[in-house]
């Protein structure tokens, strides 16, 4: 079983400071950081660090042969990573001092997916196979039709959460993982409860109050451990790879979110994202101690 995951790679600056900016201010950053990541990124990175089988479908500037090499230092292949003549996408992140962030994307290459692209990067896929998809590229909807052509399964980080477009997406898939933000907006948008669409399946992160699991009426629960954060970013999409890797490798609820908690609450410790993803035998080891 495979994990397609069309997603968005970003060049990641980080900027730590005091507190965030307020209209028409200017700070001094505490120190900063240059790395690489997107939504997508970051996911494929925490899928394949436990140990899944992921192959990362992505778009990055010609003019930015680095960013190829980063990715692979990540030990992600690189094979269906196309290069255009339009910039990297980029991300422009303030951390205070209380771990809260604010981010800033710029799409850039993650806005340039073509349908032939897509096509050719899922000839191989099987229908028990997985697509994963986000809102930081312009491919969800051709990503969606493609795998349904070929009876694959699809899961959706409904993330940024675009009011227009995320409702019909979200019924259009079986699995969605949401924010507690997000998913309050979506049942006011919708008009109806996450709990009515039966046919779906939803995984809710509420930060530092742990996961919901729901599956047909069934819910499952995970409180989060308590740790001391220093860096809030990318722990939803570290969540969600995990949660993936075991969710779709062995289909047991329990541990994926078991393994996915953890690796959350390891990452919450460490500055930046994709680069600092714990490892299986990381999460493991947190879990015995």
């Amino acid at each position: 079983m495979t994990i397609y995951n069309l997603g968005s790679i970003n060049v990641d600056h980080l900027y730590m400071l005091e507190r965030i900016p307020k209209p028409g201010e200017t700070l001094s950053s505490l120190e900063t950081h240059i790395t690489i990541g997107g939504k997508g990124l970051n996911i494929s990175v925490a899928a394949h660090r436990s140990g899944a089988d992921v192959r990362h479908i992505g778009v990055v500037g010609s003019a930015d042969p680095s960013v190829l090499d980063m990715i692979a230092g990540l030990g992600l292949d690189r094979a269906l990573i196309s290069q255009v003549d339009v910039q990297t996408g980029h991300a422009i992140i303030y951390v205070d001092e209380n771990s809260e962030n604010s981010i800033v994307v710029h799409g850039g290459a993650n806005l340039c997916f073509s349908e032939s692209q897509i096509r050719t990067a899922l000839s191989s896929a099987q229908p028990n196979d997985w697509l994963v998809l986000q809102n930081e590229t312009n491919a969800n909807e051709i990503g969606i039709s493609i795998a349904r052509e070929k009876g694959m399964k699809i899961a959706l980080v409904a993330a940024p959460f675009n009011a227009k477009k995320m409702p019909e997406q979200i019924k259009k898939v079986d699995l969605v993982s949401m924010n507690k933000t997000e998913s309050e907006l979506f049942e006011v948008i919708s008009g109806t409860s996450i709990g009515n669409l039966k046919s779906i399946d939803f995984l809710i992160t509420y930060g530092a109050d742990g996961a919901v699991f729901l599956s047909d009426g069934v819910t499952q629960r995970i409180a989060a451990h308590k740790v001391h954060s220093i860096d809030t970013t990318g722990a939803g999409d570290t969540f969600f790879g995990v949660f993936m890797a075991h969710y779709t490798r062995r289909g047991c609820v329990k541990t994926a979110l078991k393994k996915a908690n953890a690796a959350a609450a390891i990452i919450v410790q460490r500055r930046g994202v994709a680069s600092v993803v714990p490892s299986q035998k990381e999460i493991d080891t947190f879990l015995e101690t």
